[in-house]
């Protein structure tokens, strides 16, 4: 479903790695070409009446679909920098695991999410300091986005909180956090929708971008965090 393309990914990256290829593309396609998905999605209060999807805004009432496709070539790095490639990106580590017991299809598993991210920064030899952006699922539903964002915020905490700078979960965390440079979070989804099977390359893709421009894309459609986000204690922005 919605990670297809992000499993695709990590798949190919443990191929490159054990040596079974030496050249991968990955990631997805998604078209929507009869109605039935739409009209269950529908149903279930998925989907977001207005056609605008706000991740992890107060506003947002549901996504909105998407038809894309997306790929990324991928090559051992070694051998990338031997054959004169246009290198874009690095993938430090990759971490798949299974969400678990859930509510629903919109509700992820936080604790599932935390021990993914955790495995993935394990890998990379980084620690949740190291990171200044996250590239976040963030589909624009009132129920799941808090939920993956209360996985981020107990990873991306911090015991140096300034408790009187802390007391607005929607300022910037230069004014919760004086001393702490911030981590932004933000999704692809705003701009292009919900690829679903596309959406995990998508993110992908959008991230290179950034770094290719070196500049952080401010939230479409985002006006106040949703009220079911706290973000106090962490430096997530």
């Amino acid at each position: 479903a919605c990670s297809s393309s992000s499993l695709a990914i990590h798949f190919a990256v443990e191929s490159l790695r054990r040596g079974e290829s030496d050249t991968a593309l990955a990631g997805g396609v998604n078209l929507i070409l009869t109605p039935e998905t739409t009209i269950a999605f529908s149903k279930a209060r998925m989907l977001s009446p207005e056609g605008v999807c706000r991740p992890f805004d107060s506003r947002a009432n549901g996504y909105v679909r998407g038809e894309g496709c997306g790929l990324v070539l991928l090559k051992r790095l070694a051998d990338a920098e031997r054959d004169g490639d246009n290198i874009l990106a690095v993938l430090r580590a990759t971490s798949v695991n299974q969400d678990g017991r859930t509510s629903g299809i919109s509700a992820p598993n936080s604790q599932s999410q935390m021990a993914c991210i955790r495995e993935a920064l394990k890998q990379a030899a980084f620690t949740p300091d190291d990171i200044d952006y996250i590239e976040a699922h963030g589909t624009g539903t009132p129920l799941g986005d808090p939920i993956e964002m209360m996985a981020l915020t107990e990873i991306f905490k911090t015991n140096q909180v300034d408790e009187s700078a802390a007391a607005d979960a929607n300022s910037a965390v230069s004014e919760r956090l004086p001393h702490l440079r911030p981590c932004y979070v933000s999704s692809v989804k705003a701009n292009v929708g919900h690829m679903e099977t596309v959406s995990g390359v998508a993110g992908l893709i959008k991230v290179v971008l950034m770094m290719q421009h070196d500049q952080f894309m401010r939230q479409t459609h985002f006006e106040a965090l949703n009220p079911h986000i706290k973000l106090d204690g962490t430096r997530l922005v």
